[in-house]
């Protein structure tokens, strides 16, 4: 970890300001959200990044009930459940969502 030599004091409310060269340096604006640590004695602050809550993958992700899922941890939690999948996307055959009828029922 290293040290940047800058010192804040907590206010009353216990917030702190961050300076705005560590906010531009690591990227963080107005109202992004971040998550809080501790470790040991100290306090360590990272900017939220939502990931699968199975894998902390971070691509492909789906919002279930407030919570992040990959595609693939839904292929394999699909796979553990007995479901066998056909994924749209890979196979050709199937009709598009636009071309299909409700007389075909």
């Amino acid at each position: 970890m290293k040290s940047t030599g800058i010192v804040r004091k907590v206010d009353e409310l216990g917030r702190i300001v961050l300076p705005v060269e560590l906010r531009k340096s690591l990227n963080i604006n107005i109202k992004d959200p971040l998550e809080i640590f501790t470790s040991n004695d100290r306090i360590v602050l990272k900017k939220y990044e939502p990931a699968d809550i199975f894998t902390g993958d971070m691509k492909d992700l789906i919002e279930y009930k407030g919570k992040k899922v990959s595609k693939n941890s839904i292929r394999e939690l699909a796979e553990i459940a007995g479901f066998d999948l056909i994924e749209k996307d890979t196979d050709p055959d199937l009709l598009d969502d636009d071309e299909f009828e409700n007389d075909d029922l």
